[in-house]
């Protein structure tokens, strides 16, 4: 059959029917039989409280029968709960609701930018970054990342972004002396191989925005919404954020992002300068919510830092039994790196050969990311699967 779909993904030769936890189910197309796979990928840290959560389903087809879509023209009750909840849970004041984690990076420049211009300053456009971060694929985003991987064939670099070393604090001087509007960066970089920034450079580099009205924003579309074991990842630092933008595990598996702010760094955005027409729409407002109903319930955040503990313990076991396979462990909560020996994609391979779902990243990482609901028992599994895969590896 003639495939229609445009060739941008190294797709698996296995699709995907439904989800159940931490479950995901394909049909084996030659014998017809449904195949049981280990969803530690999440759909990329996406599925944040697991396949098909029956407080999910509630929400989304509740608000189905009532309304999908008005546009920004008019008051919303849902896109003011589900702010007013970000914000008391958080640093900021305020929010813009969006539809991917591309357009909230893409709210934080502009309102870095805007910022800077609502004061006068209007060359301060530059907006640093660092190597092998990953923050979107729009032509800005791919900009802010700076991988040439990613800008490769789509003509010239979108101005006004400078990457430095990771950490590289003589480089951030030199570079923010360029008339620089803000910082961005992951507190823990995916895409790049879960590399955590130290909380000691991100409170000097706090103190230095503060001191040069430079903005700092927080990426935290793959951290944040409890990933990491808090809410936000910039809590494990110990500093705020003025802008931070989030997606993923925000919708559950629905699309919907989000830029929070503090007041000052907001300041500039004023009605008609930014928009979307589908962004903050009821069916993502009420997933979002529902979603929030969970992961801020008592206990929650307490039960992932329990299971990114075990885990962890099981992959040094783990390590140990297969040293010329894997060589660390990395990341925080339940966003996981297993620094691999032999080819992480190869690893995947074998994985997959174990029915177990996981996602590469970049220094030879593969990146586990099971829900946030996950059990004791479905790491033991995990890690099953993953000592299979790796025996396999060596034969």
């Amino acid at each position: 059959m003639t495939n229609h779909l445009l060739n941008t993904y190294a797709r698996t030769d296995f699709s995907i029917d439904r989800g159940e936890g931490c479950y995901v189910f394909s049909k084996n197309l030659e014998t017809g039989q449904e195949e049981k796979y280990l969803d530690f990928g999440a759909g990329i840290a996406v599925t944040s409280v697991g396949h098909a959560h029956p407080h999910l389903i509630k929400a989304l087809t509740d608000q189905a029968q009532k309304l999908w879509h008005t546009s920004n023209l008019y008051k919303s009750e849902g896109q003011e709960k589900l702010a007013k909840r970000l914000c008391e849970n958080s640093f900021a004041d305020l929010a813009f609701f969006t539809n991917s984690g591309a357009e909230s990076n893409e709210c934080a420049i502009k309102m870095a930018r805007r910022y800077h211009y609502a004061k006068g300053n209007v060359n301060k456009v530059n907006i640093i970054t660092f190597e092998n971060a990953f923050h979107g694929r729009t032509l800005a985003t791919i900009a802010a990342g700076g991988q040439e991987k990613y800008l490769e064939g789509f003509g010239p670099k979108a101005a006004g972004f400078q990457q430095i070393a990771f950490e590289d604090w003589d480089a951030l001087l030199a570079a923010t002396k360029q008339d620089c509007a803000a910082i961005l960066l992951e507190p823990i970089q995916g895409e790049g191989g879960l590399r955590p920034f130290s909380s000691a450079f991100l409170a000097k580099l706090r103190h230095y925005c503060d001191e040069n009205d430079i903005l700092l924003i927080f990426d935290e579309i793959q951290t944040g919404i409890g990933r990491s074991g808090h809410l936000f990842a910039y809590e494990l630092s110990g500093i705020e954020p003025d802008i931070m933008s989030l997606a993923k595990g925000l919708g559950g598996g629905f699309p919907v992002g989000v830029c929070l702010a503090n007041k000052n760094a907001a300041s500039g955005m004023k009605p008609g300068v930014h928009g979307t027409t589908y962004g903050g729409n009821p069916l993502a407002m009420a997933v979002g919510n529902a979603v929030l109903d969970i992961i801020l319930a008592d206990g929650f955040l307490t039960h992932v830092k329990k299971m990114s503990g075990f885990m962890g313990q099981k992959l040094m076991g783990l390590i140990d039994s297969h040293p010329d396979i894997f060589e660390a462990v990395r990341g925080e909560g339940l966003l996981i790196g297993l620094k691999c020996k032999a080819s992480n994609l190869d690893v995947l391979k074998a994985l997959y050969a174990q029915k177990m779902l996981a996602v590469p990243a970049g220094d030879n990482v593969l990146r586990i990311l099971p829900p946030l609901v996950a059990t004791e028992q479905d790491i033991s599994l995990a890690i099953e699967k993953l000592d299979l895969a790796a025996t396999s590896l060596k034969k």
